[in-house]
């Protein structure tokens, strides 16, 4: 199994950035895919990034390709979301996932418990 944990999470206002980590652990942890989530209040839970260790660029979805980056540093087994030009519709509890294998494919099969982003007006 793969326990994740994510920090960073906070209030901003818009236009603020902020970055939020991911720290990976367990058994089954070495070069999986991983990826960002996120549930906006009273919606399902979106797709936001993923990341792979086999050369795959990073993919992002179309509302925040050019704002958020996402990277890791597997050495470290930890994932990162620079997220920036933060706006209201960014509001979510955002989670980290980790995929069985080290190809994205489909949804991530180990989530962590989550963070919560609150971007102000």
């Amino acid at each position: 199994q793969v326990q994740l944990v994510e920090s960073g999470g906070g209030l901003v206002q818009a236009g603020g950035s902020l970055k939020l980590a991911c720290a990976a652990s367990g058994p089954s942890f070495r070069t999986n895919a991983m990826a960002w989530y996120r549930q906006p209040p009273g919606k399902e839970r979106e797709f936001v990034a993923t990341i792979a260790w086999n050369g795959d660029k990073p993919y992002y979805s179309d509302s925040v390709r050019g704002r958020f980056t996402i990277s890791g540093d597997m050495a470290k087994k930890m994932l990162y979301l620079e997220m920036n030009d933060l706006k209201p519709e960014d509001t979510a509890v955002y989670y980290c996932g980790a995929y069985r294998s080290a190809v994205v494919n489909g949804n991530p099969d180990w989530w962590g418990q989550g963070t919560q982003v609150t971007v102000s007006s």
